[in-house]
């Protein structure tokens, strides 16, 4: 797999911290909530597409895949998110939180898995 340079890790950790602050600030105040959200989801989702594996491995593009699709489940919470917040569309509740917590599974699982793989790749 294609290692993240420095910069690019540190954004993406920045962005990690903030989804994790985001969720939590937008009980308090959604507006910053969201932002921080919203921000964080985008950096981390985009470090996480300039990461590439271009080997064979099935288990490893399968693990691939379901962590590309923990990302998008990320950037669809924000989007839910944002509906909630500024009141248009069809997601005026708590529909964020189902997305975020597929999104937060899938990546929490394929972090474990993924390392192991690539270990074993090697």
């Amino acid at each position: 797999m294609k290692e993240l340079t420095s910069l690019q890790s540190g954004v993406m950790m920045a962005g990690g911290v903030l989804v994790v602050a985001g969720a939590a600030v937008y009980m308090f105040l959604p507006v910053v909530g969201f932002v921080a959200f919203a921000v964080g989801a985008v950096a981390f989702s985009y470090m996480q597409l300039q990461q590439r594996y271009d080997g064979r491995s099935f288990v490893i593009r399968r693990l691939r895949r379901q962590q590309l699709l923990g990302a998008v489940a990320l950037l669809i919470a924000a989007c839910l998110m944002a509906m909630q917040t500024f009141r248009f569309g069809f997601a005026l509740r708590n529909e964020w939180v189902v997305a975020l917590t597929i999104g937060c599974v899938l990546e929490l699982y394929t972090a474990f898995r993924l390392p192991a793989e690539l270990e074993k790749d090697k």
